[in-house]
């Protein structure tokens, strides 16, 4: 069985993924700050492009309190790049096509769409504190007030 990630206050497994800007993630380079991870489900999508702009809106306040903030699909870094370059996203997209970080945060759900059922990623958040535990995730997300719901909860903990 694979590993999750999702027990919360435990140390989240080290991982490594391709992201934006030609760099790779790796949890260990973070380590004193605090990172959100936001699962969504395909660039360019209303609600996907909504999420996107609201971080991006309030990243200067994550900054402040100490916080990285990445988004993550199953998408390529091709279309993360256009995508983060048409909202001027100021934090890197992770590319999951293989979904290994979907398994290990455990976001893989059977989803209905126009009536037929698809495998896809349930919109999910999951905060990691400055020293690697996962300290709160958020399953189910609906976009509206969820960005400033998290940020409340981040800056509650600095």
């Amino acid at each position: 069985m694979a590993e999750t990630a999702s027990a919360l206050n435990c140390q989240v497994p080290e991982f490594s993924a391709p992201m934006t800007g030609g760099n790779t993630f790796q949890l260990s380079n973070f380590a004193g700050k605090n990172i959100v991870l936001y699962f969504y489900p395909k660039d360019n999508t209303p609600g996907c492009t909504t999420e996107g702009i609201a971080f991006r809106d309030l990243h200067p306040r994550f900054s402040a309190a100490n916080t990285e903030i990445f988004g993550i699909s199953r998408d390529s870094l091709r279309s993360h790049e256009g995508f983060k370059t048409k909202l001027a996203l100021p934090f890197d997209l992770i590319s999951d096509p293989d979904e290994t970080l979907c398994q290990l945060f455990n976001v893989m759900k059977m989803k209905n769409m126009y009536g037929k059922q698809v495998r896809g990623i349930e919109r999910s958040t999951f905060l990691i504190d400055a020293k690697g535990k996962l300290v709160k995730e958020w399953r189910g997300v609906k976009v509206a007030g969820h960005v400033d719901e998290v940020l409340e909860f981040v800056s509650a903990q600095t």
